[in-house]
């Protein structure tokens, strides 16, 4: 498959990147279709690990991807590289010292379908907090995955982003603070921070966005090209949209910057996966810890919850823990309805609750 020379050639290649352009890392695409000699085409990935170990394995492929990635780590040791591999191939994300492919991440390129197919095809009282869930845990331990809630395809044409999905025309007619909040922008922009925050603290340990679907731009990026007569019109991402304090861009604006800053604050990408506690499908609610934060997601269409009683993972029944909110999607400053009172303490108990010893009341 390579020859020596062709390798050469893409090893040399990569380091001019690095040297000569200052590229931090590099994102393999299409690794999945390099992996196999089927390269994927018609074959669907379930887990067993005859998928993954066979004849059907390009040798060649694969060894020249753990080469890559072996030349890359010790010449430039700070770079990064990420898999875009939708198999799953074990151990693809753990060092070519432990045998493995050598990268660093693997796009969790699930998760951003996922969202696109329930919002396209279920009604809100459908969601399946399960399906929610598997989703966003469904990796290898210590393979390290990269989430994000909608994809670079939905930010170009051909797609639309999760907020134009969620609010569509009304985006250019409601999202002044001027007129009424009306039922579908009040959705769409509850359900977007909703679905960024259970995603970064979910679905990886690291997270991606795509300019400009922070704040929910409301247009697709299109650079000039024949189909659009070389215009430049949408070659652009319009960021005083959320400069406009009569606009309500700035809301989810402000949610995105305040939840990196508390990801910063606790580094739950860094931390263990996620203990889920709950994923309550009549109640549509999804509880889970990390980095000793809890996480409570509402999903219900219209059922507010008073005295809910969640899991708190620890078993010590000496030490109280206090709780406070950090973040609420539903505070005035992210466009909410200030349902809840950020002053109030919330205490551990010793109260069985899910199969654990100990619980709270929030």
């Amino acid at each position: 498959f390579f020859s020596w020379e062709v390798l050469r050639f893409l090893l040399s290649n990569l380091r001019m990147w690095i040297e000569d352009y200052r590229f931090d890392g590099f994102r393999f695409d299409g690794v999945t279709s390099m992996l196999y000699h089927h390269h994927g085409i018609g074959t669907g990935f379930s887990g067993d690990y005859n998928e993954y170990f066979g004849l059907h394995v390009d040798e060649d492929a694969l060894c020249y991807l753990m080469l890559a990635n072996h030349m890359i780590k010790f010449l430039y040791p700070e770079s990064i590289t990420i898999a875009e591999d939708v198999s799953g191939m074990p151990a693809l994300c753990r060092p070519v010292a432990e045998g493995g492919g050598g990268f660093d991440y693997r796009l969790a390129m699930a998760i951003p379908d996922k969202w696109i197919q329930i919002i396209k095809e279920l009604k809100d009282e459908d969601w399946n907090m399960g399906n929610i869930v598997h989703t966003l845990t469904n990796r290898r331990y210590k393979e390290k995955y990269i989430a994000y809630a909608e994809s670079h395809d939905q930010a170009l044409v051909g797609d639309k982003t999760l907020a134009f999905r969620l609010m569509d025309a009304e985006m250019y007619t409601n999202m002044s603070v001027l007129s009424p909040l009306t039922p579908v922008i009040d959705r769409g922009i509850q359900l977007h921070k909703m679905i960024r925050l259970i995603t970064h603290a979910l679905g990886g340990e690291s997270y991606l966005n795509f300019m400009g679907n922070e704040f929910g731009h409301p247009e697709w990026l299109d650079f000039p090209r024949k189909g659009n007569n070389e215009s430049y019109h949408y070659a652009r991402r319009q960021f005083n949209l959320t400069e406009d304090h009569l606009l309500r861009y700035r809301f989810l604006n402000a949610f995105d910057r305040d939840m990196n800053n508390l990801e910063e604050r606790f580094g739950w990408l860094a931390s263990p996966p996620a203990y889920v506690s709950e994923k309550h499908e009549s109640n549509k609610v999804i509880a889970f810890e990390r980095a000793g934060l809890i996480f409570i997601f509402n999903f219900h269409p219209y059922q507010s919850y008073v005295d809910y009683r969640v899991v708190i993972w620890h078993t010590s029944l000496i030490v109280i823990f206090k709780y406070k909110i950090l973040l609420d999607s539903d505070a005035a400053e992210y466009g909410g309805h200030q349902r809840l009172d950020h002053s109030t303490e919330y205490f551990s108990a010793e109260y069985p609750h899910n199969y654990r010893p100990n619980s709270l009341m929030v």
